[in-house]
């Protein structure tokens, strides 16, 4: 038995799926919008670090509601403690405000639901529905209760774990080296510089980096990312962060308030993110950063795009995989270069010793870089360092 049909139906209630269930509903579709957990935004899984351009650019207006802290910029530290200092204009899209996610989760379903979207908490999506081989809508439990809804295109965002792609054939299959597993404290009495969003790299997290992103004046998220081709042994990942912790007079008197863990993918794009009545956004279209690991940013942005070519399809009836490509093309004129360089700088950092991470901050301590990327990066390098950005050649 179908219990609605609508034009789209949003797998997943993260910015990714708020963001395309807000722009796809403003622009005329019929939409409902699916989350399995009963709280949208809750648990949190990410550092929650995102600049105010990102949130600009998605036309999302800041609201201390949901920031917990508005920084100066962000330090990058070496090994041996060789300071990198940015301001947050240049530092990237995880740089210059740290939200509260549950509210800011909260915040954009919100946005969703003003803009006509339905919602339904504790519904996990089970299976598709798939007539003819194209995808017609989803199969859930909600509260408990198996039903299904038919929709002209199914959006999943439903995250790292997604499966709706693999369910509707998309290969979104990621390699060891691709994946970086990560754990985190929100960190309460420890006595950091709370203007700075901290970024540690080296042999301390293999293949990743250390975080302290600040909540307050005493408290921060404290994590640590670990590429999962990198790791030796089961809990090494948070044994790693608790040695750190225990060593860092800053933060060794510190106090968890929580502690969640998770995994991020550090991938290139996919070859395909749509097909007839099917398309994939934020986490589960693998756009996060290769190199930050951060992702709150192009969720919104693929949702913003996505969302504005569903209203249009929905206008037109017209749920094809020739109509949808006008969402993946979009994508990738704006992220697809920026990831495709950023997988293969991280590719490279991943083979570097301590001795060259801090020749690298030294560098950049000493002569700056006037905007944040990789090509800029390894130009300054370059400048003084030669031997060391060889490899990186193609990437400048």
């Amino acid at each position: 038995m179908i219990a609605g049909k609508y034009d789209v139906i949003v797998v997943g209630a993260g910015p990714a799926g708020s963001m395309t269930a807000k722009h796809a509903a403003q622009n005329g579709a019929s939409v409902l919008m699916i989350e399995k957990r009963q709280e949208i935004g809750s648990p949190v899984r990410c550092g929650e670090g995102i600049s105010k351009a990102s949130l600009d650019e998605v036309g999302i207006k800041p609201d201390k509601r949901w920031i917990a802290a508005e920084v100066d910029g962000a330090k990058i530290v070496s090994p041996s403690g060789h300071v990198f200092t940015i301001n947050e204009r240049m530092a990237g899209n995880e740089v210059g405000m740290v939200l509260e996610r549950v509210l800011f989760d909260k915040a954009l379903a919100a946005d969703a639901a003003k803009a006509g979207a339905e919602i339904r908490v504790k519904t996990s999506a089970v299976g598709l529905r798939i007539e003819n081989g194209k995808v017609r809508g989803v199969k859930v439990v909600s509260q408990g209760e198996p039903m299904e809804f038919e929709a002209g295109c199914v959006v999943g965002a439903d995250g790292f774990e997604s499966q709706i792609g693999r369910w509707a054939g998309l290969d979104t299959t990621l390699k060891p080296n691709d994946i970086t597993s990560c754990f985190q404290y929100r960190l309460t009495n420890i006595d950091h510089d709370f203007r700075y969003c901290e970024f540690i790299i080296g042999s301390v997290a293999p293949g990743g980096y250390i975080w302290i992103f600040p909540k307050d004046e005493h408290t921060a998220n404290v994590g640590i990312g670990v590429l999962l081709s990198k790791i030796k042994s089961p809990g090494q990942v948070k044994q790693l962060l608790d040695r750190f912790i225990a060593k860092d007079e800053r933060l060794n008197k510190g106090q968890p308030l929580d502690a969640v863990s998770g995994a991020v993918s550090v991938s290139p794009p996919p070859d395909k993110l749509v097909k007839d009545g099917l398309l994939l956004v934020g986490d589960a279209a693998r756009i996060i950063d290769p190199i930050t690991g951060g992702g709150i940013a192009h969720a919104c942005i693929s949702g913003m795009l996505a969302g504005k070519v569903l209203g249009e399809a929905a206008q037109e009836k017209d749920f094809s995989e020739a109509k949808l490509m006008e969402y993946e093309n979009l994508l990738r004129n704006r992220l697809e270069n920026k990831l495709w360089r950023n997988w293969m700088a991280k590719e490279k950092l991943i083979t570097l010793s301590d001795e060259t991470f801090d020749k690298l901050v030294q560098t950049l301590a000493e002569v700056g870089v006037e905007k944040m990327s990789v090509g800029n990066i390894l130009k300054v390098i370059k400048s003084r360092h030669p031997e060391l950005v060889k490899e990186f050649e193609d990437l400048i």
